[in-house]
């Protein structure tokens, strides 16, 4: 059984980017597929849909001719054993604007973006470059 499944997801992105791959499946969890959301609003991943009842199949995105990945980084912020709670005021910009920081508020999982525009702090949960 998987302990972190936040984790566990950025881990495989990660993987089948290094890989080449264009499909990631794992367990879906209701964060997990608010993650997906985000990272396909953001432009991070082409597309993600549910197959079964528990899990979710991500699609992942290349450029060029080579294949380079969209995706440079990912981090894993908050942990089970060490949570990372910002304010409002200190929400990260993750290269100066040019990634993306996944905020889980008061209001739902958001971006670093939508957090400082609805003026809300929350747990840092993972930076993505």
């Amino acid at each position: 059984m998987i302990q972190d499944t936040i984790a566990d997801m950025l881990t495989r992105i990660r993987n089948a980017n290094a890989m080449r791959i264009y499909t990631v499946c794992m367990p879906m969890t209701s964060v997990a597929r608010e993650i997906a959301v985000i990272l396909e609003t953001e432009g991070w991943i082409d597309s993600w849909k549910e197959a079964s009842v528990n899990s979710l199949i991500l699609r992942l995105k290349y450029r060029g001719a080579k294949q380079q990945p969209i995706l440079t980084g990912l981090r894993r912020v908050s942990r089970s054993g060490c949570r990372v709670y910002v304010s409002a005021k200190e929400v990260p910009k993750v290269l100066g604007g040019m990634g993306t920081a996944i905020i889980s508020t008061s209001k739902g999982i958001m971006t670093d973006r939508e957090a400082r525009n609805h003026r809300l702090g929350g747990e840092v949960i993972c930076l993505i470059w």
